[in-house]
Protein backbone atom coordinates (compact mmCIF):
# COMPACT_ATOMS: atom_id res chain seq x y z
CA UNK A 1 0.00 0.00 0.00
CA UNK A 2 1.37 3.45 -0.84
CA UNK A 3 1.13 6.18 1.45
CA UNK A 4 0.09 9.93 1.24
CA UNK A 5 2.92 12.45 0.97
CA UNK A 6 0.23 15.26 1.29
CA UNK A 7 -3.19 16.48 0.93
CA UNK A 8 -3.37 19.29 -1.64
CA UNK A 9 -6.59 21.28 -1.99
CA UNK A 10 -8.26 22.65 -5.16
CA UNK A 11 -11.52 24.59 -4.93
CA UNK A 12 -13.72 21.50 -3.58
CA UNK A 13 -11.44 18.99 -3.89
CA UNK A 14 -8.77 16.87 -1.78
CA UNK A 15 -6.57 15.15 -3.48
CA UNK A 16 -3.80 12.61 -1.69
CA UNK A 17 -0.79 12.86 -3.08
CA UNK A 18 1.58 9.61 -2.85
CA UNK A 19 5.59 9.62 -2.86
CA UNK A 20 6.91 9.69 -6.47
CA UNK A 21 3.89 10.85 -7.85
CA UNK A 22 3.66 14.45 -9.10
CA UNK A 23 2.30 17.46 -6.87
CA UNK A 24 0.58 19.79 -8.06
CA UNK A 25 2.08 23.05 -8.71
CA UNK A 26 1.85 26.24 -10.49
CA UNK A 27 1.38 25.08 -13.79
CA UNK A 28 -1.03 22.38 -12.45
CA UNK A 29 -3.27 24.97 -11.46
CA UNK A 30 -2.79 27.45 -14.72
CA UNK A 31 -4.48 24.71 -16.40
CA UNK A 32 -7.13 23.61 -14.32
CA UNK A 33 -8.24 26.94 -14.25
CA UNK A 34 -8.35 26.75 -18.16
CA UNK A 35 -9.78 23.22 -17.93
CA UNK A 36 -12.97 24.47 -15.86
CA UNK A 37 -14.08 26.74 -18.67
CA UNK A 38 -12.88 24.69 -21.50
CA UNK A 39 -14.56 21.09 -21.17
CA UNK A 40 -18.46 20.75 -21.88
CA UNK A 41 -21.23 18.53 -20.62
CA UNK A 42 -21.13 15.71 -22.08
CA UNK A 43 -17.30 15.85 -23.52
CA UNK A 44 -15.05 12.77 -23.65
CA UNK A 45 -11.82 14.07 -21.81
CA UNK A 46 -7.96 12.62 -22.63
CA UNK A 47 -5.60 13.10 -19.49
CA UNK A 48 -2.07 12.66 -20.60
CA UNK A 49 0.30 12.13 -17.61
CA UNK A 50 -2.52 12.32 -15.32
CA UNK A 51 -0.47 12.16 -11.66
CA UNK A 52 -2.70 12.33 -8.92
CA UNK A 53 -5.37 12.99 -11.00
CA UNK A 54 -6.17 16.54 -10.19
CA UNK A 55 -7.51 17.33 -14.05
CA UNK A 56 -9.13 14.22 -14.26
CA UNK A 57 -11.10 15.24 -11.32
CA UNK A 58 -11.99 18.78 -12.46
CA UNK A 59 -12.95 17.69 -16.13
CA UNK A 60 -15.07 14.78 -14.82
CA UNK A 61 -17.64 17.31 -13.23
CA UNK A 62 -19.08 18.30 -16.50
CA UNK A 63 -17.19 15.52 -19.03
CA UNK A 64 -19.17 12.21 -19.91
CA UNK A 65 -16.14 10.18 -19.67
CA UNK A 66 -12.39 10.93 -18.66
CA UNK A 67 -9.72 8.56 -19.61
CA UNK A 68 -6.54 9.57 -17.35
CA UNK A 69 -3.42 7.85 -18.24
CA UNK A 70 0.38 8.16 -16.63
CA UNK A 71 3.72 6.01 -17.16
CA UNK A 72 4.15 5.80 -13.55
CA UNK A 73 2.06 2.89 -12.40
CA UNK A 74 2.08 5.00 -8.61
CA UNK A 75 0.31 8.06 -10.14
CA UNK A 76 -2.53 5.76 -11.77
CA UNK A 77 -3.20 4.13 -8.69
CA UNK A 78 -3.05 7.48 -6.96
CA UNK A 79 -5.52 8.71 -9.16
CA UNK A 80 -8.05 6.26 -8.90
CA UNK A 81 -7.94 6.70 -5.53
CA UNK A 82 -8.57 10.43 -5.19
CA UNK A 83 -10.90 9.96 -8.34
CA UNK A 84 -13.07 7.51 -5.53
CA UNK A 85 -12.59 9.81 -2.79
CA UNK A 86 -14.27 12.76 -5.21
CA UNK A 87 -17.09 11.09 -6.10
CA UNK A 88 -16.55 10.27 -9.70
CA UNK A 89 -14.81 7.29 -10.19
CA UNK A 90 -17.75 5.91 -12.15
CA UNK A 91 -16.88 8.87 -15.15
CA UNK A 92 -12.78 7.88 -14.75
CA UNK A 93 -10.94 5.03 -16.34
CA UNK A 94 -7.30 5.27 -15.36
CA UNK A 95 -5.05 3.47 -17.37
CA UNK A 96 -1.18 2.85 -17.13
CA UNK A 97 1.07 3.56 -20.10
CA UNK A 98 2.80 6.45 -21.48
CA UNK A 99 1.48 8.99 -23.89
CA UNK A 100 -1.21 7.68 -26.00
CA UNK A 101 0.31 3.43 -25.82
CA UNK A 102 -3.04 2.77 -23.59
CA UNK A 103 -5.44 4.35 -25.79
CA UNK A 104 -7.10 2.55 -29.39
CA UNK A 105 -5.98 4.09 -32.58
CA UNK A 106 -9.70 4.55 -33.03
CA UNK A 107 -10.61 6.26 -29.96
CA UNK A 108 -11.34 10.16 -30.87
CA UNK A 109 -11.64 12.86 -27.93
CA UNK A 110 -13.56 16.08 -27.29
CA UNK A 111 -10.67 17.23 -25.12
CA UNK A 112 -6.79 16.08 -24.69
CA UNK A 113 -5.12 17.66 -22.16
CA UNK A 114 -1.55 17.54 -20.61
CA UNK A 115 0.67 19.46 -18.71
CA UNK A 116 3.80 17.92 -20.08
CA UNK A 117 7.28 17.24 -18.82
CA UNK A 118 8.85 20.35 -19.78
CA UNK A 119 12.13 21.24 -17.99
CA UNK A 120 15.66 20.93 -19.84
CA UNK A 121 17.33 18.43 -17.69
CA UNK A 122 20.19 15.75 -18.41
CA UNK A 123 18.83 11.93 -19.20
CA UNK A 124 19.63 10.18 -15.69
CA UNK A 125 17.10 12.57 -14.64
CA UNK A 126 14.12 10.07 -16.12
CA UNK A 127 15.32 7.14 -14.46
CA UNK A 128 12.59 7.98 -11.36
CA UNK A 129 9.38 8.08 -11.68
CA UNK A 130 9.20 12.01 -10.01
CA UNK A 131 11.61 12.64 -12.42
CA UNK A 132 9.99 11.73 -15.60
CA UNK A 133 7.05 13.91 -14.63
CA UNK A 134 9.17 17.23 -15.13
CA UNK A 135 11.83 16.21 -17.10
CA UNK A 136 12.16 17.04 -20.49
CA UNK A 137 15.47 16.12 -22.06
CA UNK A 138 17.83 18.33 -23.09
CA UNK A 139 15.94 20.88 -24.98
CA UNK A 140 13.10 20.15 -23.04
CA UNK A 141 11.36 19.35 -25.69
CA UNK A 142 12.11 15.30 -25.77
CA UNK A 143 7.78 14.05 -24.61
CA UNK A 144 6.25 17.37 -26.18
CA UNK A 145 7.59 16.99 -29.64
CA UNK A 146 6.58 13.15 -29.43
CA UNK A 147 2.85 14.56 -27.92
CA UNK A 148 2.40 16.85 -30.71
CA UNK A 149 2.94 14.13 -33.34
CA UNK A 150 0.45 12.24 -32.05
CA UNK A 151 -2.17 13.94 -30.33
CA UNK A 152 -3.70 15.19 -33.65
CA UNK A 153 -4.84 11.74 -34.94
CA UNK A 154 -7.27 11.34 -31.44
CA UNK A 155 -8.27 14.71 -31.57
CA UNK A 156 -12.33 15.13 -32.83
CA UNK A 157 -12.64 17.10 -35.96
CA UNK A 158 -14.30 19.95 -33.28
CA UNK A 159 -11.99 19.19 -30.45
CA UNK A 160 -9.20 20.71 -28.53
CA UNK A 161 -5.85 19.78 -27.37
CA UNK A 162 -4.53 21.70 -24.16
CA UNK A 163 -0.70 21.52 -23.64
CA UNK A 164 1.09 22.73 -20.60
CA UNK A 165 4.70 23.95 -20.83
CA UNK A 166 7.55 26.32 -20.02
CA UNK A 167 9.08 29.16 -21.82
CA UNK A 168 12.50 26.80 -21.31
CA UNK A 169 11.59 24.22 -23.86
CA UNK A 170 10.40 27.13 -26.72
CA UNK A 171 7.15 27.92 -26.86
CA UNK A 172 7.39 29.42 -30.30
CA UNK A 173 8.65 25.98 -31.57
CA UNK A 174 5.37 24.30 -29.99
CA UNK A 175 3.24 26.54 -31.85
CA UNK A 176 4.74 25.95 -35.13
CA UNK A 177 4.39 22.49 -35.27
CA UNK A 178 0.99 22.72 -34.08
CA UNK A 179 0.61 24.59 -36.96
CA UNK A 180 2.27 22.91 -39.58
CA UNK A 181 -0.19 19.69 -38.33
CA UNK A 182 -2.91 22.62 -39.65
CA UNK A 183 -4.29 23.19 -36.13
CA UNK A 184 -5.42 26.69 -34.99
CA UNK A 185 -3.08 27.25 -32.33
CA UNK A 186 -3.10 30.24 -29.31
CA UNK A 187 -1.63 30.66 -26.04
CA UNK A 188 -4.93 30.93 -23.89
CA UNK A 189 -3.11 31.11 -20.44
CA UNK A 190 0.53 32.08 -18.92
CA UNK A 191 2.02 32.91 -15.48
CA UNK A 192 5.51 34.24 -15.11
CA UNK A 193 7.44 31.80 -12.12
CA UNK A 194 10.59 32.31 -10.82
CA UNK A 195 12.89 32.60 -14.25
CA UNK A 196 10.67 30.82 -16.70
CA UNK A 197 6.98 31.70 -17.94
CA UNK A 198 4.30 28.86 -17.82
CA UNK A 199 1.86 28.91 -20.67
CA UNK A 200 -1.54 27.01 -21.75
CA UNK A 201 -1.50 26.63 -25.56
CA UNK A 202 -5.01 25.49 -26.98
CA UNK A 203 -4.62 24.03 -30.49
CA UNK A 204 -7.73 22.82 -32.63
CA UNK A 205 -8.62 21.49 -36.14
CA UNK A 206 -9.60 23.97 -38.52
CA UNK A 207 -13.65 23.74 -38.84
Amino acid sequence: MKFSKKQVFYDDLVLQVFEDVYEPAEDTFLVADSLTDGVKEGDIVLDIGTGCGILAIIAAKKAKKVVATDVNPQAVECARLNAESNGVSNKIETRLGDLFQPIQKTKRFDVIVFNAPYLPTPPQEQKTWIGRAWAGGLTGRQIIDQFITEAPQYSKRNGKILLVQSSLANIEQTLKRFRKAYLETEIIAEKKVAFETIVVIQAKAFI
